[in-house]
C-alpha cells in the first residue's frame, strides 16, 4: 500500500512538471538568473579592462622614472608624438640619450607601442617612423612587427573578454553567421589576416576588435599580423631614416611603395587561389 502511494505521488509530480504553467504563474526565475549572471560577467570583464588599463599606465610611468634626468626643454618634447613635428623633436631628444641609455630608450618605445596598439590609440605610425630614425633598419623592423603583433593580440584578448560577450548577447544570430563563415575558411585565415594587414581596406583597430567576435583563432591572428604589418612598416621605417626632412607622415609613402604594397597584398592571396584551383581539379 505504501509503495503504491509513493508511485502515485511521483507520477503526479512528473505530470505537473511537464505541464505548461497555469494562468497567473510563471517560470521566469531561471531566465532572470541567467540575465543576472550575464550582466555580472560583463561587469567583471569591464573591471578587468580598467585594471589592465591602469596597470599599463603604471608601466608607462615606470619608463619615465627610469629615464635619465633631462633639461626642462627636453622634458617638454618628451611626450607621445601626435604629428610629425612632435616626432622630430622627440627623435632629437632620444638620439642624445640613445648611446648611453640604449636599453631604456628601446624599452620605452617597446612599452609605448604596445600600449597604443592594445587600446587602439592613434599614434603608432609616428613611433614606427621614429624607430627607423633611432635604430638599424632590420632591428627596427623586427621591433615594430613584434610590438604590432603583441599589442594587437592584447587588444584581441580584451575584446574577447568584453566585446565578444556583448555581441553574442545582443546579436547572437549574426555572431553565429560570422563564425560559420570563418570556420569555412579556417585553412586560409592566415593569408586573409596578412592581406588585411597589408591593405588599407579595414583599420587595424577594427580587425583587432572583431577577430575574437567572429572566432578567429589567436595563433594565425598573431602570425598573420606579424607578417602582414612588415610591408607597411618597411615603408614607415625607411621614411624614418630621413625623419628631419619629412613634413608629414604621408611623406614617408611614395608611389613606388604603394605599388610594392599592392604586390605584397596580391602575393598573400596566391596560396588561397592555388588551393581553390587544386580543390576544383580534384573534385
Amino acid at each position: 500500500m505504501e509503495r503504491s502511494v509513493v508511485i502515485t505521488l511521483d507520477n503526479q509530480l512528473t505530470s505537473e512538471a511537464s505541464q505548461p504553467p497555469r494562468l497567473g504563474t510563471s517560470r521566469k526565475k531561471p531566465v532572470i538568473i541567467m540575465h543576472h549572471q550575464a550582466a555580472s560577467s560583463t561587469r567583471q570583464s569591464f573591471i578587468v579592462l580598467g585594471g589592465i588599463f591602469v596597470t599599463s599606465l603604471l608601466c608607462l610611468a615606470y619608463v619615465y622614472t627610469i629615464f635619465p634626468e633631462m633639461t626642462e626643454e627636453e622634458k617638454q618634447d618628451f611626450k607621445l608624438p601626435r604629428d610629425i613635428e612632435d616626432a622630430k623633436r622627440l627623435g632629437k631628444v632620444l638620439s642624445i640619450y640613445k648611446e648611453q641609455y640604449y636599453f631604456e630608450v628601446m624599452t620605452g618605445i617597446f612599452i609605448t607601442y604596445i600600449f597604443l596598439q592594445t587600446f587602439a590609440i592613434p599614434g603608432s605610425i609616428f613611433l614606427s617612423i621614429l624607430t627607423g630614425f633611432l635604430f638599424p633598419f632590420w632591428a627596427a623592423l623586427v621591433l615594430v612587427c613584434f610590438c604590432s603583433a603583441t599589442g594587437a593580440s592584447f587588444c584581441y584578448l580584451l575584446s574577447y573578454m568584453a566585446g565578444r560577450k556583448i555581441v553574442h548577447k545582443y546579436f547572437p544570430e549574426k555572431a553565429k553567421e560570422w563564425a560559420l563563415k570563418v570556420a569555412n575558411q579556417k585553412d586560409n585565415l592566415l593569408n586573409y589576416i596578412i592581406f588585411l594587414r597589408i591593405t588599407p581596406f579595414l583599420p587595424n583597430w577594427f580587425i583587432n576588435i572583431t577577430s575574437p567576435v567572429i572566432e578567429v583563432p589567436l595563433t594565425p591572428f598573431f602570425i598573420g599580423t606579424f607578417i602582414g604589418v612588415a610591408p607597411p612598416s618597411f615603408v614607415a621605417i625607411q621614411g624614418g631614416t630621413t625623419l628631419q626632412q619629412l613634413t608629414s607622415s604621408s611623406d614617408a609613402v611614395s608611389w613606388s611603395s604603394v605599388v610594392w604594397l599592392a604586390v605584397f597584398a596580391c602575393l598573400s592571396l596566391v596560396p588561397i587561389l592555388f588551393k581553390q584551383k587544386l580543390k576544383q581539379r580534384f573534385d
